[in-house]
């Protein structure tokens, strides 16, 4: 597979938490991710996938405010190949079958640990991680050189081999 991009100009994919600390008002990493952003837009080029376009869908009516928005700052939309569609999957089903139920993970460093309720003392459970993390994760280690997020336990666990920058 050959690439038309220039080898000089970096690819950055942006994950949803870091466009939404920029769009909410006082969000605690809103000026670090804001500086992440122009960081990366400098030395190349910012990229959002399908999943990332969906979420950020939530916060822009009418949809020609989203492409308006994404336009403004730099960011375009890529889509996903089957490749990286592949390896979301694949990826989902490592975790799927290695995630204990009862385990709590941090999202930060990845640590798992249990919890249970400080009334009860029940053991609490939780939900999986959803695909969309995968299927970011994914596009990102195929379209780009690195990832700009906050979310890093499930990249540093399930792709070590992508480069994962973050403003905290």
């Amino acid at each position: 597979m050959t690439s038309s991009r220039r080898p000089e100009a970096m690819i950055t994919a942006v994950d949803t938490n870091i466009i939404l600390d920029i769009l909410i008002p006082e969000e605690p990493f809103g000026e670090s991710s804001k500086a992440l952003l122009d960081r990366h837009l400098s030395i190349g080029q910012l990229i959002v996938c399908e999943v990332v376009y969906a979420e950020l869908a939530a916060w822009f009516y009418p949809e020609k405010e989203l492409n308006t928005f994404l336009a403004e700052t730099g960011m375009r939309l890529v889509s996903s190949n089957d490749k990286s569609l592949y390896i979301a999957g694949a990826k989902w089903a490592e975790y799927s079958r290695k995630s204990n139920k009862n385990l709590f993970a941090c999202g930060n460093c990845g640590n798992t640990f249990e919890m249970s309720c400080p009334q009860c003392a029940t053991k609490l459970t939780r939900r999986f991680h959803v695909l969309a993390d995968f299927l970011i994760g994914a596009h990102a280690l195929v379209h780009a050189d690195c990832l700009l997020s906050r979310d890093l336990g499930v990249y540093k666990t399930y792709f070590s081999d992508l480069k994962v920058v973050s403003s905290i």
